[in-house]
């Protein structure tokens, strides 16, 4: 009987075998990672101490800002501590731990890129009624369903991949634990876990926040373009031109990632996706909201002030 303790750790391969650029990626990525703990971790707090920003959109973004620092913590301090060490080597549970959290806040970042997706259409196509249609209560379950679905998706793939038997070899052809790499080496029969793949992934949790963010972008579209002044239309486009452009960055690089035939997955152009997919994009998002956002800005400007006068009257 195949049984799957035959392999106890893995080996992650990594980026690269070049021991001159060991240090300098270290020194990149610890600069991308301390851009993304303090970028989302940052929007995080101003969103809490300003009560201008208590809206709908902000909560969503609070959030957002959540799930990027989670599943970027998930992947870029292994890569991070391989690069200094060189230790390549992962446990068994750690590898299933690391999957399952990549898993949870993915998923759950992709239902509220489509909550923040029909906030967006309920201010823009139903402002009389957004106050009775976002309130307190539905963004609150909104939020809890994505994370909820998020962690029950991640149990269900990790106890669908770490069920396999491991024996061909327990070297992973990536820098972090993700299904594809991890398929190819079991020796038992792939094909139930590649279809659960399929259906829940691709089937329904990227088909339906896909569709949930098309529909509602297709009637703000059709709303903006009844509007009779370019002012007006300018205004309306930019309350969710931040969220337009996460949405195609967060997607866009998924798409390459994920729907590339099976043979050319490991290919070196798929690993610098997969960086900018699980180690990048966590970077940017708040970088995209704070850098086209005057409120935020206008927040910010606002902390530091406050700031600035408490550090005055304390010296």
């Amino acid at each position: 009987m195949e049984n799957n303790t035959e392999v106890t750790e893995f080996i992650l391969v990594g980026l690269t075998d070049d021991p001159e650029l060991q240090i300098p990626l270290f020194i990149v990525f610890l600069f991308i990672y301390l851009i993304t703990l303090v970028g989302n971790l940052g929007m995080i707090e101003l969103i809490l101490l300003d009560s201008c920003l208590h809206t709908p959109m902000y909560f969503f973004l609070s959030n957002l800002s959540l799930v990027d620092f989670g599943y970027s913590s998930a992947v870029t301090p292994k890569v991070m501590v391989g690069f200094l060490t060189g230790d390549k080597f992962t446990l068994y549970n750690a590898c299933a731990t690391q999957f399952f959290f990549f898993v949870a806040f993915i998923t759950a970042e992709s239902f509220l890129l489509a909550s923040m997706a029909y906030d967006c259409y309920a201010v823009l196509c139903k402002p009389l009624h957004y106050t009775t249609t976002m309130t307190t209560n539905v963004c609150a379950r909104l939020a809890i369903g994505s994370y909820v679905y998020g962690f029950l998706n991640a149990s269900i793939h990790t106890g669908n991949t770490f069920r396999l038997s491991f024996c061909r070899s327990n070297v992973v052809e990536y820098f972090f634990c993700d299904a594809p790499p991890l398929l190819a080496l079991s020796c038992s029969d792939n094909y139930i876990s590649e279809m659960v793949i399929f259906f829940f992934v691709v089937g329904f949790n990227d088909l339906f926040s896909i569709l949930v963010i098309l529909i509602s972008y297709l009637f703000i579209f059709i709303t903006i373009l009844k509007l009779r002044s370019s002012e007006g239309r300018q205004k309306a486009f930019s309350t969710c031109a931040s969220h337009l452009t996460a949405v195609s960055i967060f997607y866009g690089t998924g798409i390459f990632m994920y729907l590339r035939p099976n043979s050319s997955h490991f290919m070196g152009t798929n690993k610098m996706a997969s960086v900018f997919y699980a180690i990048v994009i966590p970077m940017l998002n708040p970088l995209v909201y704070s850098l086209r956002n005057k409120e935020v800005k206008s927040a910010f400007k606002k902390t530091v002030g406050k700031a600035k006068a408490s550090i005055g009257f304390i010296f």
